[in-house]
């Protein structure tokens, strides 16, 4: 085996043994040396450190080596890529946390020692349940972060509800994001986000990582590291909506034991999406985000022009002044409000709210989300977009 690989191989092959115990990956390391001379044991070495009953020796062994090897052929030729704990392009504050993977395994058209450490990381996670509040005010924060001096690197965990909600909209504002996977690295979890994955892993600086090799499924235990690389990865944590028990909380409060910012968005006491953020802000392990125009500042990523879109009915008789009479004007301008002031809004609500005809309302309102000044989800649903929040 060509020694320039071997320290690789000899990681990945730890991995593959001890990676869902990374921190005994590390003793082993501490006490030898370095990966290459955990496989440069003999029989009788092996038996002396772990003793002779302890099945552990008999793993770790020329074929676990040789296995590791074939994997890193095999996947290399698929087009990922590898980064061990010792390569200097391992992200440097993942390797601070005292239980860092050994190995990521990577997919990015970006190479993998160019994806780390030429911005600072930023966490934004959150419930798979979102509200239509969730995900307005996890657009406005990276909308926010997009327009900062300093532009972070986004870093979540690909979930439905707020996690692919903060990707797509890292996507839309020329924010590099990376994808943190619970399975292995030639899987998509969930497998709704598989044209998503693609096209985050096809954008140059984005990636999807994993220390999960080939063939790992869902479990309990792989979203739990899934949520330590995420916390370990960032230096701040923006939880947008949690209940009190989920992955975000979980990433919350591994971030905080790492000591890192932790940010939450506050919501309505009666609300159990909000609960979880409430709690943390409560037990004061998150400063609150009350306006996710000043975040960029508190994240040290420098000020930002603006602190809030311009008067909205203001910018809907602009927009639509020319073209309309005065009176269709002032009818679009006042739908336009009526969404701000209701998020989540129904065709039929806006009707009996504005006083008008149903079709005069479905015409106005795809007027309004053509020029992109609100969103119509499937059920007739209307939000206020996100820069005109």
């Amino acid at each position: 085996m060509d020694k320039d690989f071997l320290p690789l191989v000899s990681a990945v092959a730890l991995n593959a043994l001890f990676g869902n115990e990374p921190k005994f990956s590390h003793h082993l390391i501490d006490a030898l040396g370095s990966a290459e001379a955990v496989f440069a044991l003999s029989e009788k070495e092996r038996r002396d450190l772990f003793g002779p009953y302890n099945g552990l020796a008999d793993r770790i062994g020329p074929a676990a080596l040789d296995a590791a090897a074939d994997e890193l052929e095999r996947l290399s030729g698929r087009g990922y890529q590898f980064l061990d704990i010792f390569d200097d392009g391992y992200p440097a504050a993942l390797r601070e946390c005292p239980d860092a993977p050994l190995l990521l395994y990577v997919r990015s058209a970006t190479p993998a020692r160019e994806l780390f450490g030429k911005r600072p990381a930023v966490a934004v996670v959150g419930t798979r349940d979102q509200s239509l509040y969730g995900r307005e005010c996890c657009q406005r924060i990276l909308r926010a972060l997009s327009e900062a001096p300093s532009k972070p690197l986004i870093v979540s965990g690909m979930a439905i509800g707020v996690d692919v909600t903060a990707h797509a909209a890292a996507l839309d504002g020329g924010l590099p994001t990376v994808g943190v996977s619970p399975v292995g690295i030639d899987e998509v979890y969930p497998r709704r986000h598989t044209a998503f994955a693609q096209r985050l892993c096809g954008t140059p600086g984005c990636a999807l990582v994993t220390d999960y090799p080939p063939g790992t499924a869902p479990a309990p235990f792989t979203f739990l590291r899934r949520n330590r690389i995420i916390a370990g990865l960032a230096g701040a944590t923006v939880l947008v909506e949690s209940r009190i028990k989920g992955g975000g909380m979980i990433t919350a409060r591994l971030a905080a034991g790492y000591g890192r910012d932790v940010f939450a968005v506050p919501g309505r006491l009666d609300d159990v999406r909000s609960q979880g953020c409430n709690l943390l802000i409560r037990e004061q392990l998150a400063a609150p985000v009350t306006e996710p125009e000043i975040l960029p500042a508190a994240l040290g990523l420098g000020r930002i022009g603006r602190r809030r879109a311009a008067d909205l009915q203001t910018a809907v008789r602009e927009r639509f002044g020319a073209a309309l009479p005065p009176e269709e004007t002032d009818r679009l301008a006042r739908l336009a409000e009526l969404v701000r002031a209701t998020r989540g809004i129904c065709f039929d609500e806006l009707c009996r709210a504005a006083d008008l005809p149903y079709a005069e309302v479905a015409r106005g309102a795809g007027l309004l989300e053509e020029e992109g000044f609100i969103r119509i989800d499937v059920l007739q649903r209307c939000t206020i977009n996100a820069k005109n929040a």
